[in-house]
């Protein structure tokens, strides 16, 4: 398999020569020192002109306007764009003007990476420029950016194709640089908790990822093979039970920002490897974690947006605490007029059948109470809404309601119809915990692939004892997603799990030499579109003679001419 490079990638293969051959090393190892950013340039140089007498910036050139023996370009940093104005005489100042007159003029491409010292002054139209002194190449860049044009205030062949861009993240982050806002602010949420956290006296730590046992949650793990141990081992789906040894170990406030995986569907709101929260505090019930929480979003809301409100689609949020609280037994009952209470399993699987909903005889009581919810309740809750008291076959780690036992002590905090965060007070009790870890069993044993696994070693540490417990877990691709307006999963990740890319196959030059075709026109066929032979054996042989002379004739080839009967013999 070989590749067939377009003209515009041979061309800058061919520049980056021509740029070796001038003794330029078109990828230096040593530090260019920067003392100033296009951001900066732009916001302060009206106001503090003579700081920017010497500057020294690096960038991306983005455009161009080459003219005689001036010219200007856009250069591009982490923070923004500027113009720089490039005299020849002024980077060229012997009598060799090679660097302007063949490098920057000829050899430099959009895409480039240099840098550039010189100083700030503004043009005859009042845009702030560089006056570039010295110019060097950092980097030379082979493939050609996607230009996005702007006129009149419109925007014309953008960067726009959601899966090129989510493959090609790099290339988006360039051509498009509004979107980094995106993952600044990410990063802005990630710091904000951590500060709300560690203020508060929480102590961040990191728990395995590779696990014996995928506990945590319900869901199908990812299984691979440890080969030294000779055992399976799961790529973690949670990481609640080791943060709760911890709490058993003495720790009274312990969180993680925890990469988890699960192998199941994909969606603009599922990704197969997520970034989820959790936080655990000893000696704190859920109704605490209620208000904790309230305060938590609030305090990143502002952080992340400056203001607790943020708009999703065509809804306008607010994460101002305090926030709307209701059973989900009295959530079913408003938005369907069943009352699951008292219900047993049979009862709600017809009440659900009734309904509309898809259920099955793999389904507990949990989980068809839990579907039920999705399909009719959920999807109305647009405000921060909490739902508490879960049905205790939905919340097998979750300790039993105080006032009654057939519920639990949980909450989720619903968001535009999606579950942004779940809580529990955690259940302590190891032989409760050991006799909800066996109903989990039964319903695997029923066909419920994602039903719990039993972890014996986190019964043991809850034997040793372990203190009345809180605990939170929020969904962070889900919370930015929120807070920046975007609706798919994908938009908040640098690199979302994405299908393999289909590369087109391209036959090799010993392919198509086996074929009869002289090696030199097989550049020129691949360029006529033949980049197989199986492509080419379609082609009808009359209009291939036709076409090559054609091409001998555009590309300059001084090669020999194959006769009519040579090119037909390449289809027999």
């Amino acid at each position: 398999m070989s590749t067939v490079l377009s003209e515009q990638e041979q061309q800058r293969r061919l520049n980056l020569q021509a740029i070796i051959d001038l003794g330029i090393n078109p990828y230096p190892a040593d530090e260019f020192e920067v003392n100033v950013t296009a951001a900066d340039i732009l916001a302060n140089y009206e106001r503090d002109k003579l700081n920017y007498k010497s500057i020294r910036i690096a960038g991306r050139i983005m455009s161009r306007r080459v003219m005689g023996s001036a010219s200007f370009m856009e250069l591009q940093d982490a923070t923004g764009r500027v113009q720089a104005y490039v005299k020849r005489d002024d980077i060229c100042t012997g009598e060799d003007k090679t660097l302007y007159n063949t490098v920057f003029k000829k050899l430099l491409d959009i895409g480039d990476i240099v840098g550039i010292e010189g100083y700030v002054f503004t043009t005859q139209t009042g845009e702030i420029s560089i006056h570039v002194e010295t110019l060097r190449i950092l980097t030379k860049s082979l493939r050609p950016l996607p230009i996005v044009k702007e006129a009149e205030g419109k925007t014309y062949d953008a960067f726009t194709d959601p899966e090129q861009r989510y493959r090609m993240r790099y290339v988006d982050l360039i051509v498009n640089p509004q979107n980094r806002d995106i993952f600044i602010k990410r990063t802005r949420l990630f710091n904000a908790m951590r500060e709300f956290f560690n203020s508060a006296g929480y102590m961040e730590v990191e728990t395995p990822v590779l696990q014996s046992i995928p506990g945590g949650a319900a869901a199908r793990p990812f299984i691979t093979h440890h080969n030294a141990l000779d055992i399976p081992l799961y790529l973690r789906i949670a990481n609640e039970l080791y943060l709760k040894r911890l709490i058993v170990g003495g720790f009274e406030g312990v969180y993680e920002f925890s990469k988890n995986f699960r192998n199941e569907g994909m969606d603009r709101t599922h990704n197969p490897e997520f970034t989820a929260m959790e936080i655990y505090v000893a000696y704190k019930d859920y109704n605490w974690m209620m208000n904790f929480t309230e305060r938590l979003l609030e305090h990143c809301a502002l952080a992340v947006n400056g203001t607790t409100k943020a708009t999703f689609g065509e809804h306008a949020i607010d994460f101002k605490a305090p926030y709307k609280r209701i059973t989900m037994a009295q959530s079913i009952l408003e938005f369907t007029g069943f009352d699951i209470t008292g219900k047993t399993e049979e009862q709600i699987r017809e009440a659900a059948k009734g309904m509309g909903i898809a259920v099955n005889d793999t389904m507990g009581k949990g989980k068809l109470i839990d579907e039920i919810f999705g399909e009719k309740c959920e999807g109305n809750y647009i405000q921060p809404t909490f739902i508490t008291d879960y049905p205790i076959e939905m919340s097998p780690l979750t300790k039993k309601h105080r006032d009654n036992p057939e519920l639990t002590e949980r909450f989720e905090l619903m968001v535009c119809g999606k579950e942004i965060a779940n809580a529990y007070s955690e259940l302590n009790d190891p032989i409760d915990q050991r006799e909800r870890f066996e109903d989990q069993l039964q319903l695997s044993e029923k066909g419920d692939d994602e039903a719990m696994f039993i972890d014996q070693d986190f019964l043991r540490a809850l034997e040793y004892g372990m203190p009345p417990t809180s605990g939170l877990g929020i969904g962070m691709d889900r919370l930015i997603m929120f807070l920046t307006n975007n609706a798919s999963i994908q938009e908040v990740l640098f690199f979302p799990q994405m299908r393999p890319e289909k590369v087109a196959k391209v036959a090799s030059v010993d392919d198509y030499v086996a074929e009869g075709i002289s090696a030199e026109w097989v550049p020129v066929l691949q360029k006529m579109g033949f980049t197989t032979i199986e492509a080419l054996k379609e082609a009808n042989p009359n209009k291939v003679f036709n076409d090559l002379g054609g091409m001998r004739k555009k590309m300059k080839l001084d090669i020999a001419m194959p006769t009519k009967d040579e090119v037909t013999n390449w289809f027999n």
